[in-house]
């Protein structure tokens, strides 16, 4: 796996994802500015802003960090060879939130704000995501469809089993 450095991309994204909607901030790289957007949670709008990125950077490399490490948004975005993906933890956020916000208000722009700026300073710690297989993701939600039916299975069991313990525990001998 490459060891990648700020210097390698033309701008650093951070995604605050939701069901519905992705705030992002978007800096350029060598720059003071930070741009927020939000966008859809869709696989056309996620195209599009993919899209729209490539173009507007003239297919340089270009680095985002996102706390999650698989899920539709990892997968629609690892598609795109321009897009380096970064996972952060979730609690390094809020940790980083609450060390510098006194007040600990969470919002979504200044989340995104601060996986970028975690993104630049500590780049060579966060793990890229490496893109999977079609075939491999495929297989992984399948067997973790089989494992949620079996953990059902043994819920299912267990409820059983304690009402005829408080019902007719003669059955269970």
């Amino acid at each position: 796996m490459k060891a990648y450095n700020v210097n390698d991309f033309s701008v650093l994204i951070g995604i605050d994802w939701a069901d519905k909607k992705h705030d992002i901030c978007e800096h350029p790289n060598h720059t003071k500015i930070y741009d927020y957007a939000v966008i859809k949670n869709s696989p056309e709008a996620l195209h599009a802003w993919a899209m729209s990125l490539k173009k507007r950077y003239h297919n340089q490399k270009i680095a985002v960090v996102c706390e999650l490490k698989k899920g539709p948004l990892i997968y629609a975005l690892s598609k795109y060879d321009h897009l380096i993906l970064f996972t952060i933890n979730p609690s390094t956020v809020a940790k980083y939130r609450k060390a510098f916000t006194p007040s600990g208000a969470k919002d979504d722009p200044s989340d995104a704000f601060i996986q970028v700026e975690i993104l630049t300073l500590h780049m060579s710690k966060l793990t890229v995501i490496e893109p999977e297989s079609a075939a491999i993701r495929s297989l992984a939600q399948l067997v973790e469809y089989r494992r949620s039916l079996v953990q059902n299975s043994v819920d299912l069991s267990n409820k059983i089993i304690a009402t005829l313990k408080n019902y007719y525990p003669q059955a269970l001998e």
